[in-house]
């Protein structure tokens, strides 16, 4: 099915739709293309939602904890609604997941001051496995602010070697931004809107001489690869979207800032003049 004329004309379709629309996109597709919902939602990143368990505790709603229509939470285990036969990790994976989930908690603390996050553990083939670490923030009650939405997706392919003490990753990041602030010049008063998505990947082989040193490990790769994609955000979203505008504006208060010039050029002649008198 994942080489499928219709799926890679619907993720074809998906590319070209806005991204501040992505969610809404992805129903009206889904409905379009009923037999394609797990590809799709297998294939298609898009937004996380929270939720919270029986326990009160927050996590995140992505396909990688989903189980037909019910999510497992990472600090109970538990699906909701109810599984009876729900897929879950295996015990050693589970104590890694734990464990992880406690450290990308203080992670989230330390860089995001806020928002939510978790983790997941799956089994793959042989000795392998594979983890998906979800971040979110929202921006609320900032001034001017309308929608200020953060989503970060790494999921980590381990493959071990166990007799060498080392470890294969492979880490792919999709970072989500969504930006809608009210905007004015002068009189004039408007919406500026800024969405969009980067991914990025790599992959690298490190020591790990037992399980807690692979989610040392994952946390290193995660790391370098958010502050990269966040200088790379910064440039790209930032900094040439500020040029642009910019420019327009300059362009028509070029007559204004003419003014200013003359108007400054006049007073130092003016003070120049009075000081040889």
């Amino acid at each position: 099915m994942a080489d499928s004329p219709q799926l890679l004309a619907a993720l074809d379709l998906m590319r070209r739709m806005p991204p501040s629309r992505m969610e809404k996109s992805l129903e009206e597709l889904v409905d379009l293309v009923p037999d394609l919902t797990d590809d799709l939602l297998n294939t298609i990143d898009q937004p996380l939602q929270v939720a919270k368990d029986v326990k009160g505790n927050t996590y995140l709603l992505c396909d990688y904890n989903r189980d037909g229509d019910s999510y497992r939470s990472p600090w109970t285990n538990i699906y909701d609604p109810p599984l009876d036969d729900g897929v879950l990790p295996s015990e050693k994976l589970r104590a890694m997941e734990s464990l992880a989930n406690d450290i990308f908690n203080a992670y989230r603390e330390m860089y995001y001051e806020g928002g939510a996050s978790s983790v997941y553990f799956w089994d793959l083939h042989d000795e392998n496995f594979a983890a998906c670490v979800l971040f979110k923030k929202d921006a609320d009650q900032v001034k001017k602010l309308n929608v200020g939405n953060w989503d970060a997706i790494h999921v980590v392919e381990v493959r071990p070697n166990t007799p060498m003490k080392k470890a294969s990753y492979k880490l792919t990041t999709t970072i989500m931004l969504r930006l809608s602030t009210d905007h004015s010049v002068q009189r004039n008063r408007g919406t500026l809107n800024l969405s969009g998505s980067l991914t990025r990947q790599i992959e690298a082989s490190l020591d790990a001489v037992d399980n807690s040193a692979h989610v040392a490990n994952m946390g290193k790769l995660i790391e370098d690869m958010e502050n990269r994609m966040r200088d790379t955000l910064q440039a790209i979203y930032f900094g040439k979207t500020k040029t642009v505008v910019n420019g327009l504006y300059r362009a028509s208060g070029s007559v204004s800032q003419q003014q200013k010039d003359a108007l400054a050029n006049a007073l130092q002649k003016e003070l120049a003049g009075g000081r040889r008198s």
